[in-house]
């Protein structure tokens, strides 16, 4: 979605307006064109409702709610009406900001643990830290509230003053603590560090204004000049600001280099190219992505892939290939309207056929069927069309035992790492689960009623030392601790940094 994009009227608009007109116009004369005709269709619905209905009718919800979003919702998934709240929360996400007091929780009914606090944040100021415990919001005992209320008490508490009890690891009488929310920076490179020695590991959540300049900064601390390779995490990242993708892009591949090209009904066709960057990085490149790796993260990845400057690794990418164009309407409400297609380098179309909606067919110059259209990389490679992106190299994901599956649902690690350190204190930086810790979790699972069937407990040692060890560190040293041991555990990460020596190989390949 791009909130930068230039202001789009159409129909679904002009009939929007057309419902602030009274409520039945005469059948004299026509309306002057195709748009006035269909909005009046709607107007003329809307007054018999106010005339009719058997009680009054709330116009922002029949408009809004019911109007506006119905005509949405007829055309694809991704078009959409932002409400105040909502479009709000959309710029500030722009921003790269939202409002709140800089805390990563863990929430799970009865118990709120903090994991991270950002630097300079409300949470940060008042000496909050990983591994304390939320028991009381304003007057509210956590304890007393199931998993729906506790979640909706705080969202309703980060865009006002809250008074918080907190009991700190090691203590048994809660602090009380008065925060004040804050716009806080949210970053999009969230994980950054050495994932073994030369190999730097990069993990981006989404695409905005302020991503190239983190990549940039990241790379920096990890003294990118001196590293083997780079394994740049793309997975699970939804997309963002189609320019922010292009920026990044620009930090890898050569200046005036095409990244994308839009076309759509009312809007003129336009090249992204690369820009002239005072930095940029020559480091050998792996990406990694999987289903969830959509929209502006998908067109960063058709470039490098096409331009062979990295080799994509892991599983298909979602195939999410089409442009919202953001407009602000009046009552400080907005309107995301799907409005051009997003082609590769070579000419793919990055959006998957969705049958029922308007993007059943995609552009038919990059359907895979037809005999006479291949597509290929600057090296002559092939590359597959019809939605998404499919890897150079498929690794797939770790999948869980149903075992693991139910440990992960009742956040069980979590809970029994808050325990562990109330019993032992805090956890050293050398510290590995032993089998007495295996034991200890094998008895706290016990005392919860949670069977621990031999054949899954003897399969799932490393598992099981894994997430203990990085729920721990988490509630010790702190998420971003506890996201390197995660990282550092997962085969797919393993598999995908193994490729680094072997890409010249992998890009000259037909």
């Amino acid at each position: 979605m791009n909130p930068k994009a230039p202001l789009i009227r159409s129909s679904l608009l002009a009939a929007a307006l057309f419902l602030m007109a009274p409520a039945l116009f005469p059948q004299a004369s026509a309306p002057p064109d195709e748009v006035a005709v269909e909005g009046l269709k709607f107007t003329q619905v809307y007054g018999t409702l106010q005339q009719s209905f058997m009680d009054p009718v709330d116009p922002d919800r029949a408009i809004f709610d019911g109007g506006i979003r119905g005509m949405l919702s007829a055309l694809d998934p991704f078009s959409a009406f932002f409400d105040r709240d909502q479009f709000e929360l959309l710029q500030q996400q722009a921003r790269g900001e939202a409002l709140g007091f800089g805390s990563v929780l863990y929430v799970t009914p009865g118990k709120v643990l903090i994991l991270q606090t950002a630097q300079g944040s409300p949470s940060w100021r008042a000496g909050l830290g990983p591994g304390d415990e939320i028991v009381e919001i304003n007057g509210t005992r956590v304890s007393r509230l199931d998993f729906q209320s506790l979640v909706e008490l705080l969202q309703r508490s980060r865009s006002r003053p809250v008074r918080l009890g907190v009991i700190r690891p090691g203590k048994v009488v809660a602090q009380d603590f008065e925060l004040n929310p804050t716009e806080v920076a949210l970053p999009t490179v969230d994980k950054a560090f050495r994932l073994s020695p030369g190999i730097a590991y990069l993990h981006l959540t989404s695409f905005e204004q302020k991503t190239p300049q983190e990549v940039v900064e990241a790379l920096g601390r990890l003294d990118a000049s001196t590293m083997k390779g780079l394994l740049f995490d793309l997975r699970n990242n939804h997309g963002g600001i189609v320019d922010a993708a292009v920026g990044v892009a620009s930090l890898f591949l050569q200046p005036e280099i095409l990244v994308l090209t839009t076309r759509g009904r009312a809007m003129p066709e336009k090249a992204y190219r690369t820009t002239s960057k005072p930095q940029h990085f020559d480091l050998p490149l792996v990406v990694l992505v999987n289903g969830n790796t959509a929209s502006a993260a998908e067109v960063l990845t058709a470039a490098l892939q096409e331009h062979d400057r990295a080799v994509i690794a892991g599983e298909p990418t979602f195939g999410k290939g089409v442009v919202q164009s953001v407009t602000a309407l009046s009552e400080k409400t907005g309107l995301a309207l799907t409005t051009a297609q997003y082609f590769t380098p070579c000419g793919r179309s990055i959006q998957r056929p969705l049958l029922a909606t308007a993007l059943a067919k995609t552009d038919p110059s990059s359907d895979p069927t037809a005999d006479s259209l291949r597509f290929h990389t600057d090296n002559g490679r092939l590359v597959s069309a019809g939605g998404g992106i499919t890897p150079d190299v498929t690794i797939p994901a770790r999948t869980l035992d149903s075992w693991l599956a139910f440990l992960e649902q009742r956040g069980t690690f979590t809970s029994f790492a808050s325990e562990y350190l109330t019993l032992h204190g805090k956890v050293g930086d050398s510290f590995e689960p032993s089998p007495t810790v295996l034991e200890s979790f094998r008895d706290f699972l016990s005392t919860r009623g949670i069977r621990t069937p031999e054949v899954y407990w003897n399969l799932d040692q490393d598992y099981l030392k894994l997430r203990i060890k990085t729920e721990l560190f988490n509630l010790v040293f702190g998420l971003t601790r506890g996201d390197e041991i995660e990282v550092k555990g997962d085969p797919q990460v393993q598999e995908a940094a193994q490729l680094i020596p072997k890409i010249p190989q992998i890009l000259r390949s037909r």
